[in-house]
């Protein structure tokens, strides 16, 4: 597993890449096939250690899953009632998406399981999800501090609830909604502000009735009914755009660049990188738009452009929560300072994402002051450096990006989780003209 990556500047970049498959939509397909009655098909699936995390810990429990290549699945879905107890615990490894989702699934089964993650995952918090299925019945234990292990008991049935998320989140909305399969009475959430819905697409596709209701100032009612059978369904996982901006913003901020991008998801509760971009002055065109399983897709044009510094707008900051670390390097090309507000839950990702950013950018010459809920980012010349990605796959991935314009090499340490989320990231980089390699 590579832990290094050294980078330097490089010339214009071109040509055309599909990146992996989206990772929400991968680990969604594995839960849904696994409880839908039939053969569930999947093609585009991410071949990464997360999604592979969530296939095995299904097979634990009794799904047939066969792998006919990397990116392509058939899953022996057991029904809704159909999991067996696990002979082992179920080891998420570093995947926040699996824990917080599946707590929801198990906390309706009549057997026993604890989910266990990594060393990073152990820190990341879980009542989140846990506080709310507590309130429909689940028997739910954690560790001190409400983190890893979760060790779930079985009750007679979960209770409906109509729960009101305390903080934007997708991960927690998806949770209950899936307990929601197990209650005995209708489920709500009221979010405050849109969140990606891959899940309840995906419930749809799956032949589940879940409604959503638009309740104005960006609030969302969703509705599930318990009890729904789910009909397995062939599911094209289209590229993710999380691993897509690496990508669009080095082509932004690399003179003369021209690259495209071939079917990206272009889920409305996720173009928050895009429409930011696009705010800062980027040349970003959509081409062969089109509808795949339910998800919109296209294929994503970019050129280098000249961008400025804003004050991004807190309602795009849940469309681009995971893009902000290489938000941010665009931020260090702009004309002007960015200023990001209201982004909190980036303290509890796979790293303090705002600190840990903050903290490189600083090694490499930029100012950056870090906020309770956001950073200030001053634009400046990157010079060379150590980095260290505290193990984040994100951060690594940008600090590749903010090399291209640095003025020496860039060491970027901890970068053995890239994996996780893009596996060719290095030959995808290199392949459009990336200056990066493995350092040992």
């Amino acid at each position: 597993m590579i832990d290094k990556f050294l980078a330097a500047a490089c010339g214009p970049l071109s040509g055309r890449v599909r990146v992996p498959g989206d990772k929400s939509i991968s680990h969604r397909s594995i839960m849904l096939g696994s409880l839908a009655a039939g053969v569930t098909e999947v093609t585009g699936f991410l071949d990464g250690a997360d999604c592979l995390a969530t296939a095995a810990a299904f097979t634990e429990m009794g799904v047939r899953i066969d792998r006919r290549s990397a990116t392509s699945l058939k899953i022996h879905g057991v029904g809704l009632h159909g999991l067996q107890a696990p002979t082992k615990n179920l080891d998420i490894g570093n995947s926040g998406t699996s824990i917080r989702l599946m707590s929801g699934l198990l906390a309706g089964q009549q057997f026993s399981s604890t989910l266990v993650g990594d060393a990073s995952l152990s820190k990341r918090p879980m009542n989140r999800v846990v506080d709310p299925l507590r309130l429909m019945g689940a028997d739910i234990q954690t560790a001190e501090g409400g983190r890893t292990p979760l060790r779930i008991t079985p009750v007679e049935q979960l209770n409906g609830i109509d729960y009101t998320l305390p903080m934007a989140s997708a991960q927690v909305k998806s949770c209950v909604v899936l307990a929601g399969l197990y209650a005995n009475s209708t489920v709500t959430v009221t979010e405050p502000a849109p969140t990606r819905d891959h899940s309840e697409r995906m419930l749809r596709g799956f032949g589940a009735e879940v409604l959503t209701e638009d309740l104005g100032a960006g609030r969302a009612r969703i509705t599930i009914e318990p009890e729904q059978e789910l009909h397995a369904m062939a599911v094209d996982v289209p590229a993710d755009i999380s691993s897509a901006a690496f990508f669009m913003v080095a082509a932004s901020i690399i003179p003369d660049s021209d690259i495209v991008l071939e079917h990206v998801g272009i889920n409305p509760t996720r173009t928050g990188v895009i429409d930011i971009l696009r705010l800062m002055g980027a040349d970003i065109e959509l081409q062969h738009l089109r509808e795949v399983g339910g998800e919109p897709v296209a294929d994503i044009r970019i050129r280098h452009a000249e961008l400025k510094g804003i004050h991004i707008p807190e309602e795009l900051v849940p469309l681009a929560i995971d893009e902000f670390p290489v938000l941010f390097i665009a931020a260090t090309a702009a004309v002007g300072e960015t200023v990001l507000t209201g982004a909190e839950e980036l303290r509890v990702k796979e790293s303090d994402r705002i600190q840990v950013m903050a903290d490189g950018l600083a090694t490499l010459g930029i100012d950056a002051k870090a906020t309770p809920d956001g950073i200030v980012i001053q634009p400046g010349q990157i010079t060379t450096g150590d980095v260290h990605a505290q193990g984040d796959h994100r951060i690594a991935m940008a600090f590749t990006v903010a090399a291209a314009l640095a003025s020496g090499e860039v060491l970027i340490h901890d970068c053995r989780h890239v994996a996780t989320s893009f596996p060719a990231f290095l030959e995808q980089a290199q392949q459009l003209g990336l200056n990066v390699k493995a350092a040992h």
